[in-house]
């Protein structure tokens, strides 16, 4: 899309969303839609991934390449298709998330719940979708930044804070449902 154009969509979006949050509402979208015509390829956040099976199954259907980056510790057993590449490196705390910031480019998708990654990739034109089927963009990433130093500092400070909760099925349905809405408008692109 010409910048150009999306001046003047937000021109006409200005006129028809007088409140704040239906223009981020709609950036938003254009942006998500921007980017996922040029969507390349999926990079995994590997080692704790727990929607592998619902990744490979999409790709499949849609024939994009998958590239998993886990550490050694986290080497999966399992056969994968030829489209699925296996990326190992060392076991330090970043490793992974060093590998895939340097592999991935703008237009790609990257699937990972890590915030400090996703503030990395999103600077870099990377689309960031959640396990739980949740987009990372520039206009949450702030607020989900903070809430996490909020946590951080609650826990320092002796309190207790709540982790995540349990991947639940209508989480799975939901990553398949938003992974597959990009993967469909990537191929009428």
């Amino acid at each position: 899309m010409s910048r150009l154009f999306l001046f003047i969509l937000v021109k006409i979006v200005n006129g028809i969303y007088s409140n704040e949050i239906g223009r981020r509402i709609l950036s938003k979208d254009v942006e998500l839609r921007t980017m996922q015509k040029e969507m390349k390829q999926i990079f995994v956040d590997g080692d704790s991934c727990p929607v592998v099976k619902e990744i490979i199954s999409a790709a499949s259907r849609y024939s994009v390449q998958v590239t998993f980056v886990s550490s050694y510790a986290h080497v999966r057993k399992e056969d994968f298709p030829p489209l699925v590449k296996q990326i190992f490196v060392d076991q330090d705390r970043e490793a992974a998330d060093l590998k895939i910031a340097n592999l991935v480019h703008s237009g790609d998708l990257a699937v990972t719940d890590d915030l400090g990654l996703s503030s990395l990739l999103l600077a870099k034109g990377v689309l960031i979708l959640t396990s739980r089927g949740k987009w990372i963009t520039n206009h949450n990433i702030d607020y989900l930044l903070d809430s996490r130093y909020r946590s951080a500092k609650q826990r320092r400070a002796g309190g207790k804070s709540k982790g995540p909760k349990k991947l639940t099925e209508q989480d799975r349905e939901n990553f398949l449902k938003e992974l597959e809405k990009i993967l469909s408008i990537k191929q009428d692109f």
